[in-house]
């Protein structure tokens, strides 16, 4: 086997610790002697052992001489866990091929260099794409200062979100609906417009037959409009709940904070929530990742912001039609076709009836 195939044994066992390593990235390492593995490990939880580290507790052999594949360069500093590249010099690997280089100040060449100076071998930027690929949200996470943005919705082939009498359940079928809980539970946040409270009475968790990780629950809500008696509320203390608001200092706030929700002042100019000032506030706190699932205005002014990196998109095969029936991105919009909001080529699924396009923003964030 090549260099790239063991690599892709690591790239599939990185993407199992996907939804329970947040912030950290995804990691998998393969332990490769003589030809054969002898051993694999990934980072499964956050604050647990890296993957290079289970990978070595999981030799059936002695690995030293061997090779170590690993999707990351290996850590060079003490964290949750101690550097990975001590276990590795402890252990007598002899090569270290690696797909990304770590982006972290931390790291940022550190591992690499540890490594190069006790005399083992580094082989780099085998796979790299597909390994930076994998983790997008991390290094957004690390170099932009804010989460990871994607931006969902579900519309129908003529492009309406709902019909002209507000009603939206259900455009997609079963197998999108569980494709969007799946992205639920893997992204640290999700985030909705005070609008979307009050049209659908939403519970923004993730429902999965096998379960699944609840995220952060957040409501950009300027005047702390949103209903006391809203499912999001009346849950919140079951599940962590933020309401963004322009300003914190009223008696609606201290109500919602005995109903357990969490107050977060993010005031805006123009007596809105600042978008970015949230997302700042949110990274701080370690959330990578968010999913803004609407409504029509929240999505255009993160867009206007330059706020999201991520577009999916679920289109069913039905039209509803209707003048006044609402599309997926509102406010303003932009004054000339040139000044479009520009997408890369979509990655297709098709999820039964329905279909999954996913793209990235150009230049967002």
């Amino acid at each position: 086997m090549t260099h790239e195939d063991w690599m892709r044994e690591a790239l599939h066992l990185a993407v199992l610790g996907r939804g329970r390593v947040n912030p950290n990235p995804l990691v998998g390492a393969v332990i490769v002697k003589d030809g054969r593995k002898i051993a694999q490990g990934y980072h499964a939880v956050y604050g647990g052992p890296h993957a290079e580290r289970c990978a070595l507790d999981n030799c059936s052999e002695d690995p030293r001489g061997a090779t170590m594949y690993v999707t990351l360069e290996p850590c060079c500093h003490h964290g949750k866990t101690p550097p990975c590249t001590e276990a590795i010099l402890a252990s007598g690997i002899a090569r270290v091929v690696i797909g990304s280089t770590d982006p972290n100040p931390k790291v940022a060449g550190g591992g690499v260099a540890a490594l190069e100076d006790a005399g083992i071998t580094v082989i780099r930027d085998v796979l790299r794409e597909n390994c930076d690929g994998l983790n997008a949200v991390f290094f957004h996470y690390i170099l932009g200062k804010t989460p990871h943005v994607t931006m969902k919705y579900a519309m129908t082939a003529d492009g309406k979100i709902a019909t002209h009498t507000g009603a939206s359940r259900w455009i997609t079928g079963i197998a999108a609906r569980e494709a969007v809980h799946r992205t639920r539970g893997t992204l640290s946040a999700i985030l909705v417009g005070l609008g979307t409270v009050l049209l659908d009475d939403p519970l923004l968790t993730c429902r999965l037959s096998e379960g699944g990780r609840n995220p952060l629950r957040i409501v950009a809500d300027s005047r702390l409009a949103i209903p006391l008696g809203s499912q999001i509320v009346t849950t919140a203390r079951e599940v962590p709940t933020v309401i963004a608001c322009h300003t914190a200092e009223t008696s609606q706030a201290r109500r919602l904070e005995a109903l357990g929700c969490r107050i977060l002042p993010c005031p805006g100019s123009d007596g809105r929530v600042d978008l970015r000032m949230l997302l700042e506030k949110l990274h701080a706190e370690g959330i990578d990742s968010v999913l803004a699932e609407g409504g029509a205005a929240l999505h255009y002014s993160l867009l206007e912001a330059g706020l999201v990196q991520r577009l999916q998109v679920y289109v069913a095969p039905k039209i509803f039609g209707g003048a006044t029936a609402k599309g997926p991105v509102g406010g303003e919009g932009v004054s000339l076709p040139e000044q479009a909001f520009r997408l890369s080529l979509p990655r297709i699924t098709p999820l039964e009836e329905d279909l999954l396009l996913e793209y990235d923003v150009l230049g967002g964030g």
